[in-house]
């Protein structure tokens, strides 16, 4: 099944549900005006939408109308919970080797995830904006999973279970506003602004073969300024699967069904593949050359985040944006 939100005017936006081929969708109000209301009772409200996807997707549905990305909203516009992960630990064993530092042998067993703020995601085409590119403007795309409730201190087994929904994400990172933030020991803030979403949130069927129920086996094709970036495949180097890291994030506490759990930047060891992020596309070059060529983004640059099925079909719809100066 396929869930998107429309915007409408209001803070949380409307539901709908969207064929997989995601060109026909339908409104839900009568089950669920937003998502997080039908994630809040999914026992009963997904059957419900579950029959509403099959019908739309045999041409059934005579109210449906035309499906537009660029009218979306992030799936969950705001969520009780934003913690994004580091589940590729050779890409943080590859930032700190940049900068001669070496990393402990714990971040092998013990995942990292910081808490994001969630308040106000952005859409996944709506600007990203900034003050001032001097900040250090990074993508850094991702998959992340949406929960039902997970009780504190769930195994992985149980994690598995209640997860309710895979999304892209664009973590956007301010770069030179890390180093001073990390140094207070208090982590990320100002340095990691709002993220975006896919237009499209799926249930884990819809990747089929793809989802072992621990990864997704398929490439991130991230474009920026309309050339590819990087490809590196989701289900490779995956230190952390996605149980082991909601278990991780309901050690001491418990999840509220619409809790949101990233895997951090994808990253393969093969480097052909590309990056996820610029940051460490930098590293590489630092390690190679001595020196970071590529810039961080600059106003007027564009960022596509994109996952195809086995099949060449678009599972989430793009996260296609454009970073622009904030103005007061």
């Amino acid at each position: 099944m396929k869930l998107a939100t429309l915007k409408d005017g209001s803070r949380d936006g409307k539901l709908i549900v969207v064929s997989r081929d995601l060109k026909k969708a339908v409104t839900v109000s009568s089950i669920a005006k937003t998502l997080q209301v039908a994630l809040d009772d999914w026992v009963n409200t997904e059957p419900k939408l579950q029959e509403i996807y099959i019908g739309l997707n045999q041409n059934e549905i005579a109210d449906s109308f035309d499906f537009n990305e660029n009218a979306c909203m992030s799936p969950l516009p705001r969520a009780y919970q934003w913690a994004d992960g580091s589940a590729y630990v050779n890409h943080v064993e590859l930032v700190r080797k940049a900068r001669g530092a070496k990393m402990p042998e714990s971040f092998w067993h013990d995942p990292l995830m910081y808490q994001g703020g969630s308040d106000s995601f952005i859409g996944p085409r709506d600007d990203i904006q900034a003050e001032s590119t001097d900040f250090g403007i990074d993508f850094e795309a991702e998959l992340a999973v949406i929960t039902g409730d997970v009780a504190m201190a769930a195994d992985p087994k149980a994690a598995k279970e209640n997860i309710r929904l895979f999304m892209l994400v664009n973590d956007v990172s301010l770069r030179s506003l890390i180093p001073a933030e990390l140094a207070k020991g208090f982590g990320f803030f100002q340095s990691k602004p709002s993220s975006s979403f896919s237009p499209v949130a799926i249930t884990p069927d819809e990747l089929a073969e793809a989802w072992d129920g621990e990864k997704v086996h398929l490439p991130m094709m991230v474009h920026l300024n309309n050339k590819l970036f990087g490809k590196p495949n989701a289900g490779v180097d995956m230190t952390f699967n996605f149980p082991e890291l909601v278990s991780h994030a309901a050690k001491t506490r418990p999840l509220a069904a619409g809790a949101i759990v990233g895997s951090g930047t994808i990253s393969n060891v093969d480097r052909s593949s590309g990056s996820c992020c610029l940051a460490e596309k930098r590293m590489l070059e630092i390690i190679e050359s001595g020196e970071a060529k590529t810039p961080f983004m600059q106003f007027g640059d564009k960022i596509r985040i994109e996952m195809f099925n086995q099949q060449g079909q678009s599972l989430f719809g793009a996260i296609d944006q454009q970073v622009v100066e904030y103005s007061k």
